[in-house]
């Protein structure tokens, strides 16, 4: 990372997530479709630099989690998005600079991008001499994506719904291991979220709601018990490492339950990453496809 100019620095990790459950909603009137979702963190995270000064905005990405292309224009990244919001918002007339050290890979349904954008909104609140306080700040995350206005919370555990910006915070649940196969291509979204609208509209499916007992994401078991994906319906005809991986996470999970452990497999998000959620003293061994790397973290 090349050193920015001095001035006041705040440093946040920015932590990946899994979707534990996922359903797709009706689609609004503007085009969006709801969700409700299980949100974990993740070990897993992005070092995020943030400093300010007189300087002109930069920001500056780097480390493993780098794909071999880039990440495309500076202005259209979420954390330079966050970077403008917070500004404009609290009519702060300071310059910025942003150092990223990516671990999280991207595109893969794991959050990364949300991720650094809610830590730049949290170092840049810790910064500001008048901080905006957390109620505005939830708003200028959720203008920014679905996953933001949890990261932008740290905190481990939170059931969502609407547009991922209305939250309900959870007690956090004991450490588990997460044996996760990532690829270097992974799935967009808007494409993902066509594919099941698609899929429902042609299936005649109407949009179920669902509820849930006050205990229901009270322990892993019961979490095992409801974990699902909406988006597994379709992303595997979207993406052949998803089609060729998922099933044998499942297998695996299966093999672990049969054998008295808690565990789960499923795709987080709109894919492509896929995960296996397991006790920590148990390890997961499987291969990963081409294009794929297994990663193994834990819950945060």
């Amino acid at each position: 990372m090349s050193a920015f100019s001095s001035g006041p620095l705040r440093v946040e990790r920015a932590h990946a997530k899994v979707n534990l459950l996922l359903r797709i909603l009706a689609r609004e009137a503007g085009g969006y479709h709801g969700i409700e979702t299980l949100f974990q963190r993740l070990d897993l995270h992005d070092r995020v630099s943030v400093t300010v000064n007189d300087h002109p905005g930069v920001l500056q990405c780097d480390g493993p989690g780098m794909p071999p292309l880039g990440l495309g224009p500076p202005e259209q990244n979420l954390a330079w998005r966050a970077a403008t919001a917070y500004c404009d918002a609290a009519n702060w007339q300071t310059g910025w600079q942003i150092a990223i050290e990516k671990h999280i890979p991207v595109g893969g349904g794991l959050g990364g991008g949300s991720a650094d954008a809610a830590a730049v909104l949290r170092a840049l609140e810790a910064l500001c001499p008048k901080p905006l306080g957390a109620a505005r700040l939830q708003e200028i995350a959720g203008s920014l994506g679905a996953d933001v206005p949890f990261m932008v919370c740290d905190i481990p555990l939170a059931w969502a719904w609407g547009r991922g910006d209305r939250l309900l915070p959870l007690p956090p649940l004991p450490p588990m291991a997460v044996t996760l196969v990532t690829f270097a291509e992974g799935v967009n979204t808007g494409a993902a979220y066509g594919a099941f609208a698609r899929a429902r509209e042609a299936s005649g499916e109407s949009v179920r709601a669902w509820a849930y007992p006050p205990d229901a994401f009270a322990s892993w078991k019961r979490v095992a018990s409801l974990a699902a994906n909406d988006f597994e319906q379709v992303v595997p005809t979207l993406h052949s490492g998803v089609a060729a991986v998922l099933p044998v996470l499942r297998d695996e999970a299966a093999r672990l339950r049969a054998n008295g452990h808690v565990a789960m497999a499923l795709m987080s998000g709109s894919g492509a990453t896929c995960f296996v959620l397991h006790p920590p003293e148990v390890r997961v061994d499987v291969s990963a496809p081409s294009g794929g790397t297994v990663v193994r973290t834990g819950t945060s």
